[in-house]
């Protein structure tokens, strides 16, 4: 499969999300995310002001993430980032899963804590909510027990990693969580993928959406 830099560009989630990222970074993600036309820039909650501001007027769109990076934050307090989030300009969501709450088979407790998410589309149309499920820490039957209740959830994607505990997305995981959810929600691959020739991989496996921290150089590559 070859993929031009203008095709990949728009299923890009360039993403700043490190913890000691700096607003003259952030300025110049939004800046490339604009001269590459990049889907998406993805950024924590601080930021999600300041890049909205930035990405005004064009076809960028801001993403934060929500109970980011551990995903055991009280759901309560989620639903308020991500309303926080919206309100600050951010019409993307990447949440993380509960993670010791499905560690510990408590399903109920998952499920309701995607869905406390997932209700802020109610109060903001339009807004797509990824739940990232942090692929690399589970067993087969966890991503596939994930997946079921992300999609029961209502989410809009499943995705794979926050790129921070492992080797981040593999294209196994990506083919494996396409067939949990079929095609009816998106697949977002993220966490490690740094080449033309990975990203293009984690398409064809059935991803829709990828995340990374380089893309400049991805599309770079892109012929």
């Amino acid at each position: 499969m070859s993929i031009s830099r203008e095709q990949l560009a728009k299923i890009i989630d360039s993403t700043l999300v490190k913890a000691v990222a700096t607003k003259f970074e952030v300025e110049k993600l939004c800046q490339e995310a604009i001269q590459y036309g990049f889907c998406c820039v993805v950024v924590n909650p601080v930021f999600v002001r300041l890049a909205a501001s930035l990405l005004a007027g064009t076809d960028v769109k801001v993403c934060s993430t929500v109970g980011f990076p551990f995903g055991v934050t009280l759901s309560e307090v989620k639903a308020l980032e991500a309303i926080k989030a919206v309100e600050d300009g951010a019409c993307e969501l990447d949440m993380v899963v509960n993670l010791g709450a499905l560690k510990s088979g408590d399903y109920e407790l998952v499920k309701q804590d995607v869905m406390a998410v997932v209700d802020v589309k109610c109060l903001f149309q339009d807004v797509i909510v990824k739940v990232i499920i942090e692929t690399p820490i589970l067993t087969a039957e966890e991503k596939l027990t994930a997946c079921r209740i992300v999609k029961e959830a209502g989410a809009d994607f499943v995705k794979t990693s926050t790129g921070l505990f492992g080797k981040g997305a593999t294209v196994e995981d990506v083919k494996l969580i396409r067939r949990a959810v079929g095609k009816d929600i998106g697949v977002k691959a993220a966490g490690g993928i740094r080449t033309y020739a990975e990203a293009v991989a984690m398409i064809e496996a059935g991803a829709n959406r990828i995340g990374t921290s380089t893309a400049k150089a991805i599309i770079q590559e892109a012929p």
